[in-house]
Order: C-alpha cells, then sequence, then structure tokens
C-alpha cells in the first residue's frame, strides 16, 4: 500500500514528482521503500521500463540515491530504508545480510519485479551480492559501489576489531542526540566528507536522518543494527558464500580515491584492490575519480561517473 508522507519539505523538494512511498510487508513488520516512476512523456508505448534496486550504506537511508534517481528519469527506481535504518528503524532484528537480502527480495517481489539491476553502495554493496546468491532471479546484474568485498585489516588491527576501526564515527554519531535539525545540519556541514559538497541533496539525505522531538533529536539509524552487520563486512559467512557464486552474473566494482572522512588510503586500499580483483578477474573494476566514500553517490561529479555504466544494463534513460 502507499504511505501518507510525513516527509520534511527539503526532502520532498529533491525526491520529486516521480516519487512515491510504500510499505511493503516483511517479517515483523512493514519495510518502508521509496520508488522512483520512470517518466514516460514521450516514449514509445511498447518501451521496455528498466527496473534497478538501490540499496543503501550501513548508517544510510534510501534518500541517499536521490542525485541518481534524477539522473535516470527514464528508469524505475526501487529504494528501500533497510531494517533498522530510516523509516524502517522499528523493524526488529535480528539483522545480517541475510535478513536484509530477504527483505529486499520480499520488496521487489511485492511490486512485481521479476528481475532487477542491482545497485549497492557500501554495505548496500553486501546486501546485494547476498541478494544475488540467495535470490538469483531476481538479479540480472550487480553494480557495487565503494562496498561488496570483504575489508582488509590494517596493519596492527586484529580481523574482529577492522570493522569498528573503520566505521567508529559512524557509531559515535548514532549515540548523540541533537537540539534542532539546524544543530543535525552543522554537525554535517563540519564533517571533512560531506561539509564542502553541500547541496540541496546532501540537505534532504541529513534531514530524512533524523528522528525523534526538539531537543531530543536523534540519527534513524539503530546502534544495535550497526554492532549486528558491522562485523559481516570482513568476514561473513553469507558473503564469502555469495562471492563464489558472484562469477556467475555480471559485476562491476566502483572504487572511490578517498574513505569515509575525505580521508587517504581510502577504504579499498592498493592491497584490497589487487586482492579482489586477483579472486575474481572477470568483475569489472572502474576507478570513480576525485570522490570520496560518501560523495561517490551522493554528489554529481561521482554520479556522473556511475551513470554511464549503469546506462549499460538499463538502457538510455535521457
Amino acid at each position: 500500500m502507499t504511505t501518507t508522507t510525513t516527509l520534511p519539505e527539503s526532502v520532498l523538494a529533491v525526491v520529486g514528482p516521480r516519487y512515491r512511498e510504500v510499505a511493503v510487508p516483511v517479517e515483523g513488520g512493514e519495510l518502508h521503500v521509496g520508488v522512483w516512476e520512470p517518466d514516460v512523456d514521450g516514449a514509445p508505448a511498447d518501451a521496455e521500463v528498466h527496473t534497478a534496486v538501490l540499496v543503501h550504506g550501513i548508517t544510510a537511508s534510501h534518500v541517499s540515491f536521490a542525485a541518481l534517481a534524477r539522473a535516470l528519469p527514464g528508469v524505475r527506481l526501487i529504494a528501500p530504508d533497510l531494517r533498522g535504518r530510516g523509516r524502517s528503524r522499528d523493524l526488529p532484528g535480528p539483522y545480517g545480510m541475510p535478513r536484509h537480502a530477504d527483505d529486499v527480495a520480499a520488496v521487489l517481489e511485492h511490486l512485481g519485479v521479476r528481475e532487477a539491476v542491482a545497485v549497492g553502495h557500501s554495505m548496500g554493496a553486501f546486501v546485494s551480492i547476498v541478494l544475488a546468491d540467495r535470490h538469483p532471479h531476481l538479479v540480472r546484474s550487480l553494480h557495487l559501489v565503494d562496498g561488496g568485498m570483504p575489508l582488509l585489516p590494517p596493519p596492527g588491527v586484529a580481523p574482529q576489531d577492522v570493522a569498528a576501526a573503520v566505521l567508529g564515527p559512524a557509531a559515535d554519531r548514532l549515540r548523540r542526540t541533537f537540539p534542532s535539525r539546524e544543530a543535525y545540519r552543522d554537525f554535517w556541514r563540519a564533517h571533512p566528507a560531506i561539509g564542502r559538497e553541500w547541496d540541496d541533496v546532501v540537505t534532504a539525505y541529513v534531514d530524512y536522518d533524523l528522528v525523534g522531538e526538539e531537543p531530543q533529536l536523534c540519527p534513524a539509524t539503530r546502534p544495535a543494527a550497526l554492532e549486528e552487520d558491522i562485523r559481516e563486512l570482513v568476514d561473513g559467512a553469507s558473503v564469502q558464500r555469495a562471492l563464489e557464486s558472484l562469477p556467475s552474473r555480471p559485476a562491476t566494482w566502483f572504487l572511490a580515491p578517498r574513505g569515509l572522512l575525505d580521508e587517504v588510503p581510502p577504504l579499498y586500499a592498493d592491497a584490497a584492490r589487487d586482492l579482489w580483483t586477483r579472486r575474481l578477474p572477470q568483475m569489472r573494476v572502474v576507478p570513480v575519480e576525485d570522490v570520496n566514500h560518501y560523495t561517490i553517490v551522493l554528489g554529481e561529479r561521482g554520479v556522473q561517473q556511475l551513470l554511464p555504466h549503469l546506462e549499460e544494463d538499463l538502457g538510455r534513460s535521457g
């Protein structure tokens, strides 16, 4: 069923008239989903409409794909808030990649999608490869955006501590409260990966992320969801199994040159890139220039570099 929107005006202004919200029944309740329907004005009556499913990162939401949705007006885009995040934050655990993958599969089946191109950012890329492994009939191809390949321990960091070392600042944010929406915007304006790239899409992404009432506003992602999911990004059994089946379908791995704090080395340093390209030689690797882990999807510069590769699968959408 389609929900009555409670989105902030800043979000409505960015998602545009093609957008609608859907609540999809899943185990434990309803998953909140954003759907951008294709703009078919002027298209031939028999033109094929392509579908992509967009899967966001570990502390993000479906609004992180608003810039990509603008760039693909002729494509149907289905973007859930994962369990424990966004407007799906009240769905109960357990979490984990198989649970998220099954939730996404339920969304596609509920909406009558027989096959989709899967685009996953950060943790969403891990969810996407597990989706392709558990529900292979639903996924035509994979686009893994700065995620999907297990993280390697930096020097001196034990495997069980890798994810926390990489994502620690994100976890700290989830435990904070903010007295106002403007205070939360100020937090993000000071963020080294986001502040210099501030625009209306970032504003919408930040505004959508808040829940509660002033002066006790907090980020939507539940800390318990992050804590349960985070270890699977290093050595999760479902991810390892999914990597074994990855050669059975087209896959593209997009890599940002800077990390979560706009730093170098990035999330996938040279050793990680070399390892996974050796193990998966059929996977196409695409370096994305002058972006970080956030702006590879949030920013226009990143989206414009992803776009040609997505359009190969989705059909020209201009």
